[in-house]
């Protein structure tokens, strides 16, 4: 088994290697793909140095059988052809193919059978708020099918990648010394603020990020599911948090609901509020489960039911998942 990572200076390739040497995946060799400046760059994988060649279009990804790819949608349009010309299946971490209707979007939890028919070779991974919330969704489509959720993010600087990150470090230390902040990858200062902007406005109101949770929840759950969402940039390093608000066509027993998503795949329930027992981001980075709490019905309505739920946007809201990808391929002879 052949694999290669392209786009492995960013966070999310970094991540990818992290989680490729913790699952002990079973590769025979890794090869490193980055854009010229990264080209030359050495990791370190299992103990051996590796050196990272510039993405061209040529040859190199022949004998490749997984690409994972997190490099922009310019890049993953760009090199698709060059990727999987010679057999690759090219797993994307970008937004270039998530909506074509011959490439599969997938979260393995919910709808790994669509990667037994990959028509161009390539697999999208979903955008990160939509995973963390589907995972938590499908045990409770599998009870009542849902009809409309409502949803309000509250997304860390690491969806904005590595130097989003450095960015809201800089201005925290920038404040503590009484000095002029930065601000060059968010909109405003992100450092003891909150946002109500990720991605850019659309002619409804919504944002892109927005319109993704929309269409692309519809796409991996096969189902009419109404969604209305905001999104929120807030001061944290690392890990999602999303309040969700779901209604299902029957009235749901507040204890079914809880053990389902107890039992399902990726879901660890953490919901004691008597005893202050709730998932928060600082203590669920680089965990793989989803974590959920806070879990209710709905006052207002009674096909409804409410949650909180935290997840690791760099580790299941992209490079896990598409490793979990991989492996599922693996597992069924699809590769």
């Amino acid at each position: 088994m052949k694999v290669a990572v392209v786009g492995v200076s960013g966070a999310v390739g970094q991540e990818f290697l992290r989680v490729l040497q913790e699952r002990q995946f079973p590769l025979d060799e890794l090869v490193l793909f980055g854009s010229s400046r990264s080209a030359g760059k050495q990791y370190t994988f299992n103990g051996k140095n590796l050196t990272v060649k510039e993405l061209m279009d040529n040859d190199d990804f022949k004998g490749i059988d997984i690409a994972l790819t997190s490099a922009g949608g310019g890049t993953s349009k760009q090199f698709a052809d060059t990727i999987t010309r010679h057999g690759a299946i090219m797993i994307d971490n970008s937004s270039a193919f998530r909506m074509e209707p011959d490439v599969p979007l997938v979260v393995p939890e919910v709808n790994a059978g669509d990667l037994h028919h990959l028509p161009r070779n390539i697999v999208a991974n979903p955008n990160c708020t939509t995973i963390q919330m589907v995972v938590c969704l499908k045990p409770i489509h599998d009870l009542s099918p849902i009809r409309r959720v409502h949803a309000a993010t509250y997304q860390a600087a690491s969806g904005a990648g590595a130097a989003a990150m450095a960015e809201l470090e800089d201005q925290i230390r920038q404040i503590a010394a009484g000095e002029p902040v930065t601000v060059e990858k968010f909109q405003y200062q992100l450092a003891l603020n909150l946002i109500p902007h990720v991605d850019v406005f659309t002619e409804n109101g919504y944002t892109k990020e927005e319109m993704k949770m929309y269409n692309e929840t519809r796409k991996i759950m096969h189902a009419d599911v109404e969604v209305s969402s905001t999104c929120v940039r807030v001061p944290v390093l690392r890990n999602h948090s999303e309040a969700i608000w779901v209604e299902t066509e029957d009235e749901l027993d507040l204890a079914t609901v809880r053990k389902a998503l107890a039992e399902a795949p990726g879901v660890t329930v953490k919901d004691d509020p008597a005893n202050l027992l709730y998932p928060m981001p600082l203590d669920s980075a680089s965990e793989d489960d989803i974590f959920v709490g806070r879990l209710r019905k709905d006052l207002t309505h009674p096909n409804g039911i409410t949650f909180w739920c935290v997840g690791d946007q760099i580790k299941k809201g992209a490079a896990l998942n598409a490793v979990q990808i991989a492996e599922y391929m693996i597992q069924n002879n699809l590769v």
